[in-house]
């Protein structure tokens, strides 16, 4: 049986508070295309995906509604996704749905329904214990929404904007290059100091140059601790890098910094982002490479 393109396909777990949205959110999703199914028990998550997996394109889009009322089964709804994690024929996000209490309180009183974990019959004692069921489960998420100030049409029209299939999200690696002397990036979410290698700035002739230049290009990358360091180092990026892909981060920012930012990190900044361009939307940047105020580089 024919299988598609599976790694194209999406799997978006819809779940949250009671009356913060789930119904306008699965709404959306047969507005866009998905195949949706509302109030999965998550012990049949993994019998779904393989249904889905065998479907090849005929179900490559599919969103899942899972509430309270499978709460006992979340630890297999995390198993499951782990186990689509590792598979890596499939994307999963979970979308996770609140309000404010007030939000909330005001909700159930409009509708007069009774919340679900509500032993005294009073609406903030029921959200209250689901706020604290469901925050492991929150700590998942990859999109958080709050619906407190949203009317129906505008959280429609946010998940219309955000899932559309014309709307594909690229993962980004960018790559910067520094110098801890001008401080470290406050958007990094990886640093690595290459100090620690053999420095340009010593040799006079290399000293105005930048590692854009041939030469100090050159002189950076022929040390064997050099050759070591980019060895480990994406090595630890191509394990790494797909799993911030699958976690649904936009971007990631790899910070490479030396003394000044002129020489070391940005050869490396360099080699490392076109190493990594065959695989990935990647940028490469050099914040402080016109910065010359101080001596070392």
């Amino acid at each position: 049986m024919s299988t598609g393109s599976l790694n194209d396909s999406q799997v978006v777990i819809i779940t949250g508070m009671s009356g913060a949205g789930k119904t306008v959110a699965i709404q959306s999703f047969e507005d866009l295309g998905f195949f949706c199914v509302d109030n999965l028990p998550p012990t049949l998550l993994p019998k779904f995906l393989e249904l889905m997996k065998e479907s090849g394109n005929k179900m490559n889009k599919v969103a899942l509604v899972m509430d309270l009322r499978g709460r006992e089964f979340f630890d297999d709804l995390f198993k499951a996704l782990d186990d689509l994690v590792e598979s890596s024929w499939a994307t999963p996000q979970i979308l996770f749905l609140e309000a404010d209490d007030e939000a909330l309180v005001r909700r159930y009183k409009e509708t007069r329904r009774k919340h679900p974990l509500a032993g005294t019959g009073l609406p903030l004692e029921g959200i209250q214990n689901e706020r604290a069921l469901l925050a492991d489960l929150k700590g998942r998420a990859q999109m958080i929404y709050n619906t407190s100030l949203m009317k129906p049409r505008e959280l429609r029209e946010k998940i219309l904007t955000e899932f559309s299939s014309n709307k594909k999200a690229a993962f980004t690696v960018n790559v910067m290059s520094f110098g801890f002397k001008h401080g470290i990036p406050i958007d990094a979410d990886l640093v690595f100091d290459v100090r620690f290698l053999p420095n340009p700035h010593y040799i006079d002739r290399m000293r105005p140059l930048t590692g854009l230049d041939a030469e100090v290009s050159s002189y950076v990358l022929k040390w064997n601790e050099t050759h070591k360091f980019l060895e480990k180092v994406t090595d630890l990026l191509t394990f790494m890098l797909p799993h911030y892909k699958r976690e649904g981060k936009a971007q990631l920012v790899i910070a490479i910094g030396c003394t000044g930012g002129q020489h070391r990190s940005v050869a490396l900044a360099e080699y490392i982002g076109h190493h990594f361009e065959k695989d990935y939307h990647t940028r490469i940047s050099h914040r402080d490479i016109q910065k010359r105020k101080e001596p070392h580089t």
